[in-house]
């Protein structure tokens, strides 16, 4: 018996969350003894970076290279895990929260017959009932939701869990499966990403700018503070709704919904809905020169003063350490 985890992977790198749901299974199955961890990988991606999920605790990578599957097609991705699952003797299936993710779990959920818990942030309770703790209502509160199926299916929130990084390079091993054409029956023609170094949802440091920058043209020095960092920069929704920057980097409760590591809030209010999109981020730095600024009251670090002035300090001092 194994844990499976499906893997996502963009540009020939698995995604970070993928890895900390490897680093998730790796806890669930010395706490439960379920045995080892094995991941499925679909489409294209070389074996020496499926080698390196092994670090982050897989002892095996199933990988299926079907071009087929590189476009992300859900039916498809669904059938190729599901069949992983029985192929493994699996029990529990653990995958990141994503846009992906989320779709394939929901499928595999009734391909499975499995229970599906979403926003996971915890390892599961298994001294009494199996119940996990799941993050609600955009992380202001925490449901404990029992799960009685057989199979079970573990959608883990970004941030959620330590990385594991001392493993062992795993063993990748081709696995065919067998994907009937109905499944790609419907096809992606075109895919538009957003535009950046640093794709928002995917980034572990994010430089957000609200209508303290005062225009657009103000938004260099919130750049180069960014690529100082190597963050991915975000806006307010007022920001994108006056056309100062794109509507792909709007965070909040009705944009992007982040939680980095670290977030850097600059010349943003604070509001509930701005708040809502954030309030994961594992540490927040707002920099505001209105003292009263609602943001202050969720920031871990806050600076009071002129972004004009502290942002270019700011940056040549990080210039001169990193």
């Amino acid at each position: 018996m194994s844990i499976l985890v499906y893997i996502e992977h963009a540009e020939g790198k698995v995604k970070k969350t993928s890895l900390e749901a490897v680093s998730f299974a790796h806890a669930l199955s010395a706490k439960t003894g379920e045995g080892e961890v094995v991941a499925v990988a679909l489409g294209t991606v070389n074996s020496a970076e499926l080698a390196a999920v092994g670090k982050a605790g897989a002892a095996k990578v199933l990988h299926s290279g079907d071009e087929r599957l590189n476009a992300g097609v859900i039916q498809a991705h669904a059938t190729a895990v599901a069949q992983a699952f029985t192929k493994v003797g699996a029990k529990t299936l653990v995958l990141a929260k994503s846009s992906l993710g989320d779709a394939v779990a929901a499928r595999l959920a009734i391909k499975l017959n499995a229970g599906l818990v979403s926003n996971v942030v915890e390892l599961p309770n298994t001294s009494g009932a199996y119940t996990v703790k799941r993050s609600i209502y955009t992380g202001k509160a925490f449901a404990e939701t029992t799960v009685t199926t057989d199979n079970k299916i573990l959608a883990i929130k970004k941030n959620a869990v330590d990385l594991k990084t001392d493993g062992s390079d795993a063993v990748v091993e081709s696995f065919s499966v067998t994907i009937p054409d109905a499944d790609f029956a419907s096809k992606i023609t075109s895919t538009e990403r957003a535009t950046g170094e640093i794709l928002l949802p995917e980034a572990d440091i994010v430089v957000s700018g609200g209508r303290g920058m005062k225009g657009p043209e103000n938004w260099g020095m919130l750049e180069d503070l960014a690529k100082t960092l190597g963050a991915a920069t975000g806006c307010s929704k007022p920001v994108s709704d006056i056309g100062w920057r794109p509507h792909h980097e709007h965070v909040g409760q009705t944009g992007v919904k982040v939680a980095p590591s670290l977030y850097v809030a600059v010349g943003i209010s604070g509001a509930i809905q701005h708040l809502a999109g954030v309030n994961s981020s594992k540490c927040i730095v707002v920099i505001n020169k209105d003292p009263e600024a609602p943001f202050f009251k969720a920031a871990d670090y806050g600076i009071v003063g002129d972004a004009f002035e502290v942002i270019p300090k700011l940056t040549e001092a990080l210039k001169a350490e990193l």
